[in-house]
């Protein structure tokens, strides 16, 4: 990383000397959210928000281009409904809020508000698909739910949180299992083209799946310090909730069939992401393609005749490509300086009555605070470069951490010393029995399986916890 300078932000605890408080300064001083009455909750500010409506931009259109549809689900799912699904309702029990009145009267039959919402696709689902002309239904909600946690913290785990689910039912296995691997590849494509996040991406363990699927994939980014962060999921249900609810099809034979089923989903814990992958000792330091400002202009001696003009005409033009702010409050410029080096702002551009006189500014990067005179000729083209490298430098950056933190152990007695001193990922054989896993996470105060890679490495022949023959190797590690 490059060097930093003088530290502009002097409130915001060093992520080296207390990395969680580092995080809750950020959020806070950054103006992304607020803590609500509602214990587990947060209120959501207007620059917390507009990241999530950026990245919900951007994942709509990719989610558009493989043929989803968006749609609306209820937020209340009556019991019974929930109960028709017996291990998907069993893994979702200890997280439900239930709601047991209403209208000041008791309910007959209590309602769950969603946890998730598998089981009201399938009723619907039910009702709607009769041929396999119907199939495939692509259908996909945002929306929020709700999971009652005993330990929250902002946007990486909340009671109420927002996210996208999408749900959808296919003519054959091999079409529903094909799906659930073109949208993991949605997610890995978006952390890297447009959150500049590199991430592990493979199969969770039979023990680390999702309730009720018969396979789930992950995309697994890690944080500056170490710790993984389920980034995404992407599940293959088979035809176990279509069974469930009687989804049935008349298939090209004639013959009744059962769909097989997809679900997948990412939520506001990827503002989390993008704040522990690429923040820095003085705030956030957004993507350019997620950044609710990606150029903020801040006049310098702006009292002086001419200079709010030109900034006010610069504002005007770059607004056509880029979003932009000007900061004309009475500020000084160093304020103004810390303010949006805090809110992560990529780009600032500085203009006086010097840069008016020779008909140039002076762009400044977020990441490394490198500055460069541009005229103001070839001002978007340069605009343009400058956020492209500045994007490209991040993610370099947050491989570098990535490759710097992943480590291979062989023997157990490697392992635990490495899951000790070494924060990151262990890559390590596994026999694929879910004792070890249990042992591993007990011993190493909450070291799991994070995934089974796609391209797995061969490192030895044995389980490294308990020596019998290892079927697979594993990604392991610590997460929020």
């Amino acid at each position: 990383m490059a060097q930093q300078k003088k530290k502009l932000v002097e409130d915001i605890t060093s992520m080296e000397e207390d990395f969680s408080q580092w995080y809750t300064d950020v959020v806070k001083k950054a103006e992304l959210m607020d803590y609500s009455s509602v214990k587990g909750c947060m209120v959501i500010e207007p620059y917390g928000y507009a990241l999530w409506e950026n990245m919900q931009h951007d994942l709509d259109a990719r989610f558009k281009k493989v043929g989803v549809q968006n749609v609306y689900m209820p937020m209340f799912i009556p019991e019974s409904l929930l109960q028709k699904e017996k291990d998907h309702v069993e893994g979702f029990a200890p997280e439900c809020a239930i709601v047991t009145e209403g209208g000041g009267e008791k309910l007959a039959e209590r309602l769950y508000v969603r946890p998730t919402s598998e089981t009201l696709f399938c009723e619907h689902y039910q009702k709607i698909i009769h041929s396999y002309r119907d199939l495939p239904k692509l259908y996909n909600q945002w929306c929020s739910v709700v999971r009652w946690e005993k330990t929250t913290r902002p946007f990486l785990r909340s009671s109420e949180f927002l996210w996208q689910e999408g749900h959808t039912m296919h003519e054959t296995a091999e079409e529903a299992q094909e799906f659930t691997l073109t949208m993991l590849k949605v997610y890995e494509d978006f952390y890297r083209d447009t959150l500049a996040i590199p991430a592990v991406v493979g199969k969770k363990t039979e023990k680390e799946k999702f309730a009720g699927a018969e396979a789930t994939y992950t995309i697994e980014p890690m944080m500056h310090n170490g710790v993984a962060l389920q980034g995404g999921t992407s599940h293959y249900f088979g035809d176990g909730f279509t069974k469930a609810f009687d989804i049935t099809f008349t298939d090209r034979e004639n013959k009744l069939c059962h769909p097989h089923q997809t679900s997948w989903g990412v939520s506001t814990r990827m503002i989390g992401a993008v704040i522990m992958v690429h923040g820095d000792d003085n705030g956030l330091v957004l993507p350019p393609k997620i950044a609710p400002i990606q150029v903020v202009i801040v006049p310098v001696a702006q009292h002086k005749p001419g200079v709010l003009e030109k900034a006010r005409e610069l504002q005007a033009q770059l607004s056509e490509t880029f979003r932009v702010k000007l900061d004309d409050s009475d500020n000084s410029p160093g304020w103004k300086f810390a303010q949006y080096e805090m809110q992560g702002v990529p780009l600032r551009l500085e203009i006086g009555p010097k840069d008016i006189e020779n008909g140039q500014c002076v762009l400044v990067r977020r990441d490394n605070r490198e500055k460069q005179f541009v005229s103001l000729e070839n001002l978007e083209g340069a605009i343009e470069s400058a956020l492209s490298a500045l994007h490209d430098a991040m993610y370099q950056r947050a491989l570098e951490n990535l490759k710097q933190k992943t480590f291979t152990a062989t023997t157990y007695e490697e392992f635990l010393d490495t899951a000790e001193n070494r924060p990151g990922f262990i890559k390590a054989m596994w026999c694929g029995d879910s004792a070890c896993e249990e042992k591993i996470k007990e011993e190493t105060g909450g070291v799991k399986s994070r995934c089974i890679p796609f391209e797995e490495e061969h490192l030895s022949d044995v389980c490294v916890c308990c020596g019998k023959p290892a079927k697979h190797m594993v990604y392991w590690g610590k997460q929020y």
